[in-house]
């Protein structure tokens, strides 16, 4: 009889319990967004590459390995999995209250008679009495207008952009890790440089003691080599500290302490340069590819849920209860006699000043920022790209002017050695041929260095470093072999 008038009044229940209040969320048009028909550099656009694994394309092998140590040990992307396994548990948490909570009991008590008296008589002492009791109940609250199943809405907006958050910020490592190899190869080569003037500038210099010995020129031809070899070896120790930081930076990126890599990065490799060209495709491939762009949309989504949820909060309740129980002074007795009770509760608030429909104005409110947010973000990302762009041109025109310009220098210099060796020109023009040399080669470095760090700011701005195709990355809660969390994400 108990089972059939609970099960009656949760049938009765399921039909109320199909509606949905607060708006259906509908991903924004691209036109409600601001993105455009094409971009102001058509002749990029094309079939959009593979960008899981961009750094791959810079052809350095340690590159590739400081990458992949990066992604595994750094501490910004154990704290993204973290944040995305307790997105995670919220959203088990929400999904718990669409179904009916039961607890049980046990008990078991027993007395003893110290003492008693009847008529001046002593009697019941040392009589046992025992108890046992057995106890069950089941709480459900129907989910007449879909509150709980909006609340659940948007905790799997809220899991999927903390997935796309990770996303972010391993592509963003991953950059930064490419930014900071590249500063270093480049200062590697601007001390090489560096290092290179300063040994001709002491030939020179020596030649021009040689001169003044001889009384062919005055000494002011050796002070002023002596005075332009001094402002050379001045740049040296700036370079080398550009160094320090780069290295100090990666050890940092991979989860170790700084200067850990300084001994795999002590012997000098040029400069990761890629490709010269890296298709963009159309602004529809931009908001698919970026990782930030999809964790606004589904904070967007989760927003829209949460209005739903506040309305539903407004409507009336329904909660359903049931509860069995047993009392013995045996075990084997609890089975005979056998007691339940069902009861059914509607709630409805009827006076809160106002703050329930607060509430859904205060969400309504949270998810036109969201919008706002989600807007901001494709329009931002579109300006990574047109960036990116100008400044990949930018540094490919001028590394090419600047090679013309250290190829000229170079002869110029060479002749000019050779020139006041035989006493043809003054030290002035020599001088002047040296520093010349000294910031086209310096200048051409710097170009390459640009460019190859303009390519790693277009593959960001691409959304490269995680696989677009896929659903958002995943966390398991898996154990290292000391107990910890394995900061590991699935993708």
């Amino acid at each position: 009889m108990f089972r059939s008038r609970f099960a009656l009044i949760a049938f009765l229940s399921l039909p109320l319990a199909g509606c949905l209040v607060g708006p259906d969320y509908r991903p924004p048009a691209a036109s409600a967004i601001g993105v455009p028909s094409g971009y102001a550099t058509p002749a990029q656009a094309g079939a959009v590459p593979d960008l899981q694994r961009w750094w791959v394309n810079f052809d350095d092998p340690q590159l590739n390995a400081i990458v992949d140590i990066a992604l595994k040990q750094n501490l910004d992307i154990a704290q993204a999995v973290s944040r995305l396994r307790q997105a995670r548990e919220s959203l088990i948490q929400s999904r718990a209250s669409l179904f009916p909570t039961a607890n049980a009991s046990a008990g078991y008590s027993r007395n003893i008679n110290i003492r008693g008296r009847t008529f001046g008589q002593i009697t019941n002492a040392g009589i046992v009495n025992e108890n046992y009791a057995l106890s069950g109940d089941v709480s459900y609250t129907a989910d007449i207008f879909g509150g709980v199943r909006r609340g659940v809405e948007a905790g799997r907006a809220s899991y999927e952009a903390s997935g796309y958050n990770l996303a972010q910020v391993q592509a963003t490592i991953a950059s930064e890790v490419a930014r900071n190899y590249i500063l270093a190869r480049a200062a590697q080569a601007g001390v090489a440089i560096a290092r290179g003037s300063l040994a001709i500038q002491q030939d020179n210099l020596e030649i021009a003691g040689f001169r003044v010995q001889a009384g062919l020129v005055s000494s002011l031809d050796a002070e002023q080599a002596r005075a332009q070899r001094a402002q050379t070896a001045a740049n040296v120790p700036s370079l080398e500290q550009q160094y320090e930081q780069a290295t100090n930076r990666l050890g940092v990126l991979t989860g170790q302490a700084p200067g850990a890599l300084k001994a795999q990065l002590a012997a000098t490799a040029p400069i990761p340069q890629g490709p010269g060209a890296v298709p963009v495709g159309l602004p529809a491939d931009i908001i698919r590819l970026r990782p930030d762009v999809r964790a606004a949309e589904r904070n967007l989504a989760a927003a829209t849920a949460q209005i739903g949820v506040a309305k539903a909060n407004l409507l009336p309740q329904l909660t359903l209860s049931g509860s069995i129980s047993s009392n013995a002074s045996s075990i084997n007795a609890l089975t005979d006699i056998i007691t339940g009770r069902v009861f059914g509760q509607l709630a409805q608030t009827i006076f809160d000043a106002g703050r329930g429909r607060s509430v859904v104005r205060a969400r309504r409110a949270q998810a036109e920022e969201a919008f706002a947010a989600y807007k901001a973000s494709v329009l931002g990302a579109l300006e990574d790209v047109e960036n990116a762009l100008t400044a990949l041109a930018t540094a490919q025109a001028r590394q090419r002017e600047l090679a013309i310009a250290a190829d000229a220098s170079s002869a110029a210099a060479i002749l000019a050695r050779s020139q006041y060796r035989a006493g043809l020109t003054d030290i002035t023009t020599l001088n002047n041929t040296e520093a010349s040399l000294l910031s086209a080669q310096s200048g051409l470095n710097t170009a390459r260095s640009d460019q190859a760090q303009a390519l790693v700011q277009l593959y960001l701005a691409l959304g490269g470093g995680w696989d677009a195709a896929a659903p958002p990355p995943t966390a398991e809660p898996l154990k290292t072999g000391d107990g910890q969390p394995n900061t590991r994400a699935t993708q």
